[in-house]
């Protein structure tokens, strides 16, 4: 019987607020810097990539809390207009929507984070009902969902008893401990971590040591090598693939935006090599245009730019 939702992402929900200049450098001492461009927009690695997910076609639904307040009413709106089904989402009147500010200069950033709601999801928010509503569950943002943590491979466990499968991209981990992974990576069916996680995670010296470190745990690894695209492993099969050209605008989700492409390839039943060249193509696309979410193409015109990755 086919269920409701081909996803379900659970994570956290954050608007950011994304300041640009090619020159941006933020002084203190009461100095006011002027910047080229401001803009509010969809924040959230979870959200960002669920907005890709969505686009490309995938019934996708959210779980994650927010405060009911202005920050919170703006992302599920933006959330809904994209396609993502909202309705389990967790509404806290005690709670305050998180928010990220990003000072961003074209390929490089810096972001500052206030969590608010973004920690507050619990893996027992997600019942039994829910996750068999859906065929897959996909979490992000692992280092910050602080609450979430101590009952994810619980979670995991439950969630693959009801016939789901998993994905994981826990995304820098602020403190850099990298602590918990080593009972979660064996409950993950496809990992999604970008380079310096990787070597981070696996303490490897090169990528293709790490993947093979961690492929040893995870059935599918796919890590993102940035300008370089990326490189993937499921079982013995290793494919590389070389990034799309681009001019790039705002590389602001750009990994989440990889995860969804790869993602959608992998549900689809799509081989290892087309999968990770729709998540290159993906993710490159997504760094068109300013924010996470405008750039990200619809199905397609994302197969239009694939044979551009296939022929490499």
């Amino acid at each position: 019987m086919q269920k409701p939702f081909e996803l379900l992402v659970a994570g956290e929900i954050n608007p950011d607020l994304i300041l640009s200049d090619p020159n941006l450098e933020a002084r203190f001492g009461q100095t006011e810097t002027l910047v080229k461009e401001a803009a509010l927009t969809i924040g959230s690695s979870s959200v960002i990539f669920a907005c890709g997910a969505a686009r490309l076609g995938l019934k996708t639904a959210f779980i994650g809390v927010v405060g009911k307040d202005l920050f919170g009413e703006f992302m599920l709106q933006a959330m809904a207009t994209r396609g993502i089904d909202t309705s389990p989402v967790i509404l806290d009147a005690q709670q305050q929507t998180g928010m990220s500010v990003i000072l961003n200069r074209g390929p490089d950033r810096a972001i500052l984070t206030h969590l608010g709601s973004m920690n507050a999801l619990r893996a027992s928010d997600l019942s039994d009902d829910l996750l068999s509503k859906t065929a897959h569950l996909h979490i992000s943002s692992y280092f910050l969902q602080t609450k979430l943590q101590p009952g994810l491979p619980s979670l995991l466990h439950r969630a693959h008893s009801l016939g789901l499968t998993v994905s994981l991209d826990t995304n820098w981990d602020p403190k850099e401990a990298w602590k918990g992974l080593n009972e979660l990576l064996p409950l993950t069916d496809i990992f999604l971590p970008n380079q310096n996680e990787a070597l981070a995670i696996s303490g490897s010296a090169d990528i293709e040591q790490a993947l093979g470190v961690l492929s040893k745990v995870c059935p599918t690894v796919a890590i993102k090598l940035g300008r370089e695209g990326a490189i993937a492993q499921h079982g013995k099969e290793i494919i590389r693939l070389p990034a799309l050209p681009v001019r790039v605008v705002d590389t602001v989700g750009a990994g989440d935006s990889f995860d969804a492409g790869f993602l959608f390839g992998r549900l689809q039943g799509w081989d290892l090599e087309s999968s990770l060249a729709l998540g290159i193509v993906y993710g490159s696309l997504s760094t068109t245009k300013p924010g996470g979410t405008d750039g990200q193409p619809n199905l397609e015109e994302a197969l239009q730019a694939l044979p551009k990755i296939l022929s490499s």
